[in-house]
């Protein structure tokens, strides 16, 4: 076993119905890096991190988490590994504000269940390390506010502060810049590499300035295989990968 190496696939394969999704995957995240997986709408990158989470259970193939098989276990035993998917598992309840959020993700963390019928009182002794994750994300000044009333890319900060508070040792980002401006763009970027310091990243993610800079290695999917893997000075000149970007939004 390469202790180096957090997450691999071996051979992950997934077919709904005749569709191959996924052919032949073979991963390997390595620890304490952010690692990208980027490529052509319909790639199969979705259907890669839905496997990886345990939403869908591959035709073929293995999932490895620290050296351990984990390819048949259920969603809930993957994120209690601490495998989390953020701006799915961690979605935030609107009609409570964000330091309500983060709070009952802290609950969650420690495996007690938010009880709505207690008074918020019996949520004190998690204030301070609510409040400490808020300020490293940076919305401390929002604490009070409704999740529903924060602007968009606040919400999805807060996203990344409930995620936070599950200690993922492994944190899998679905375009987390998706449908950003520019200077929340930036923010939620150096948000990420801040985030990285001690955990490792996986991340799907459309934007190609985002992951030109905070990427160490870039996995290319297309039409569920990949094309092309390397640090980004490499996959951005390779002429496969630049061919199978022509005429999408996005350049390479």
């Amino acid at each position: 076993m390469d202790k180096d190496i957090i997450l691999e696939t071996k051979g992950l394969t997934k077919e709904f119905r005749g569709f191959v999704a996924v052919r032949n995957v073979n991963l390997r995240v390595k620890r304490g890096t952010i690692h990208a997986l980027i490529g052509p709408n319909g790639a199969g990158k979705t259907t890669v991190f839905n496997l990886l989470t345990k939403f869908h259970i591959p035709n073929a193939g293995h999932i490895l988490f620290n050296g351990t098989n984990i390819t048949q276990e259920k969603p809930a035993q993957t994120a209690r590994r601490g495998i989390v998917r953020s701006f799915q598992i961690s979605a935030v309840f609107p009609q409570f504000s964000a330091l309500e959020n983060v709070k009952i993700a802290l609950q969650r963390k420690l495996g007690v269940d938010y009880r709505f019928w207690q008074s918020s009182a019996s949520l004190h002794s998690l204030n301070a390390r609510a409040m400490a994750l808020l300020e490293q994300v940076g919305l401390a000044s929002f604490a009070s506010f409704l999740a529903g009333d924060l602007p968009y890319g606040r919400k999805r900060t807060l996203e990344i502060a409930t995620t936070l508070a599950l200690d993922p040792e492994l944190l899998l980002l679905d375009e987390p810049t998706q449908g950003m401006g520019h200077e929340d763009v930036d923010r939620v970027k150096d948000l990420i590499r801040q985030v990285s310091a001690h955990r490792t990243i996986l991340m799907v993610e459309h934007n190609m300035k985002v992951v030109a800079d905070i990427s160490d290695t870039i996995t290319v999917l297309q039409r569920g295989e990949i094309l092309a893997e390397g640090p980004y000075a490499t996959v951005s000149v390779d002429p496969a990968v630049r061919e199978a970007y022509m005429g999408t939004e996005e350049n390479v």
